[in-house]
């Protein structure tokens, strides 16, 4: 009787331990299941490129276009003038060596040469037809800067003698802080009260923007690309480009560097005023900034435009 007592012990004892071995190989299935699936997204590893073949074709078919020298003047409003009312008018005027360079939207392809609108250091407004009106309606109360230059249907900028102009004016009796600034064509142009998604596409869901006091005398840089939402071929690699006044970068023979950094990782240098491109985006959001320094590191302080952020997304 014992001895069967003593079986019956020895068979449950083994038939325990091969269930807790069962239910401990569960529970680690389970934690590899969980950690797999928590797995994030691969690194972000961001290397220059050379410029992409397409571009390189494009340029290829403009002819002269690229060794244009186009200059603008800025016909209204007036450097300092004084606005009633909360609708400004931008004329501008185009000249110089211009090489068939004529900015004109392509309605097929819906790209062609413009020039980048600049409204105080909000995102630019791409101009096609400089013969047709552009307004800026709604412009608040206040001192505002407005900064233009000549760009490629790639949004490269022109970067000769005259092709960057730059006035500032003062508003009276201007439009409502709530609302949107936007173009006589409904474009955007300022959106400080809307964080709304398309906003975020467009380039333009970010903080109030400085205007005015702005030192002529002083070097500028001046933020273009990228902007916006990059999908396809045009996802990678991506264009940083921007204009630069009063100063030269230290591969130019200048005292300046320009730095940039992508999601607050670790800072680059551009020491030769040219665009760059990176290659290695993954999707998603991706916060790009620019600043303008000085030897010792420093941001060269003017407006506080030299230290500019804009948010992009990458759709893979």
């Amino acid at each position: 009787m014992r001895f069967s007592i003593s079986i019956a012990f020895l068979f449950l004892l083994a038939a325990l331990t091969l269930s807790m071995a069962s239910c401990q190989a569960v529970d680690q299935n389970a934690n590899t299941t969980a950690t797999s699936s928590a797995t994030p997204p691969g690194e972000q590893n961001l290397t220059p490129a050379p410029r992409p073949a397409t571009i390189e074709q494009a340029m290829k078919d403009r002819g002269e276009q690229d060794q244009a020298r186009p200059t603008l003047s800025i016909l209204s409003p007036a450097n300092n003038a004084t606005i009633n009312g909360s609708t400004v008018e931008v004329k501008l005027e185009l000249s110089g060596e211009l090489k068939g360079y004529m900015p004109h939207k392509d309605p097929a392809t819906q790209k062609g040469n413009h020039i980048h609108v600049i409204l105080d250091n909000q995102p630019y407004e791409a101009y096609y037809e400089i013969g047709q009106p552009f307004e800026l309606r709604n412009v608040t109360e206040g001192k505002h800067t407005l900064r233009v230059f000549p760009s490629r249907p790639w949004h490269e900028s022109y970067k000769n003698d005259g092709a960057f102009q730059l006035v500032e004016f003062t508003v009276k009796g201007g439009g409502d802080g709530a609302k949107p600034t936007t173009t006589n064509t409904g474009e955007k142009m300022a959106n400080p009260a809307n964080k709304s998604e398309t906003s975020r596409r467009e380039g333009k869901d970010y903080s109030p923007s400085q205007a005015g006091n702005v030192d002529r005398t002083r070097a500028l840089l001046t933020y273009s690309r990228p902007k916006g939402e990059y999908k396809g071929a045009d996802a990678d690699p991506v264009m940083i480009d921007f204009w630069l006044l009063n100063g030269k970068l230290q591969g130019d023979g200048g005292d300046y560097r320009v730095r940039y950094s992508i999601d607050g990782g670790e800072p680059k240098f551009i020491d030769t005023w040219e665009p760059i491109w990176l290659s290695g985006w993954i999707s998603g959001n991706h916060r790009v900034k620019l600043e303008l320094v000085d030897k010792e590191g420093n941001v060269v302080d003017n407006g506080g435009y030299n230290s500019t952020s804009r948010e992009i997304t990458i759709l893979r």
